[in-house]
């Protein structure tokens, strides 16, 4: 059964945050401390020449933000006792407003999912009507055997179909996080892959990977390897949302700067 859209209205007080916004001269990178730097310049014109990357614009929310979260199985709540205990359902708790829940497991930018048709596919059926604040596209790992031939090109699509659909709605794509360790190769690639598309459009990039969410140490408390086939359980789901919601909260605080640049940054 495709995943029905969910709404979950909170109590508390939401964020409302600013950014610095830095030009970026030429081809210049974007540097931000929980994602990877990009190895390699993104490619964005039809010829295969490098585009130049993009400062992020500043994300201001309302008091009592309506988010759309996008994702895969992490997102419909795989492995929660219910669904509705997963985190992009305990995100809006955190946020203090309402998420709009849109998981279908299995599915990816190129792979189909269980419930549903692949994620370009699916943000071409999303309801212009939910006129979100935020969007927030997470994962996947379901393309991590898929190849890279047409990836990009896949990503490109649906982000694009998704900008034209909500071209109000601040965006935040959120990486894929390891089901199991060491990341895949696979998982690897798309991380760097997302993080230099997102960087070229001007989106906020949050890396699971990158910020070590989920490590030797806290793996089995994040992943229920049994019952939960590699999936978060209840308690990992919170966990993710915190951690989720605090990076969205840093967006606030983080300096952005033009790699090479002197201005002053946080002591790391």
């Amino acid at each position: 059964m495709t995943a029905v859209p969910a709404r979950h209205r909170l109590r508390r007080a939401g964020i409302a945050t600013a950014l610095a916004l830095a030009v970026v001269a030429g081809v210049l990178g974007v540097w931000r401390p929980w994602s990877p730097l990009p190895s390699a310049a993104p490619v964005g014109a039809a010829d295969g020449a490098p585009a130049a990357l993009v400062a992020p614009t500043p994300l201001a929310l309302p008091e009592h933000p309506t988010v759309l979260v996008f994702g895969d199985s992490w997102t419909y709540g795989s492995a929660a006792t219910v669904p509705t205990e997963g985190y992009a359902y305990v995100l809006a708790d955190l946020l203090g407003g309402e998420t709009i829940v849109d998981g279908v497991r299995g599915s990816g930018y190129l792979k189909p999912g269980i419930d549903g048709p692949t994620f370009g596919e699916r943000i071409a059926a999303l309801d212009p009507s939910l006129a979100p604040d935020l969007v927030i596209v997470q994962g996947s790992i379901n393309d991590r055997e898929q190849g890279e031939a047409g990836y990009r090109e896949a990503v490109g699509a649906a982000w694009d179909t998704l900008a034209a659909t909500y071209p109000e709605a601040a965006v935040v794509i959120l990486g894929p996080a390891p089901h199991q360790l060491p990341a895949a190769a696979g998982t690897v690639r798309i991380d760097r892959d997302l993080g230099e598309l997102a960087a070229a459009r001007g989106w906020w990039y949050i890396s699971p990977l990158a910020d070590g969410w989920i490590t030797e140490q806290n793996y089995l408390d994040v992943i229920d390897v049994e019952v939960g086939r590699r999936h978060p359980s209840t308690d990992g789901h919170r966990y993710l949302a915190e951690k989720l919601a605090a990076a969205l909260g840093e967006l606030g605080d983080a300096p952005v700067t033009v790699a090479g640049g002197s201005e002053t940054t946080p002591e790391q």
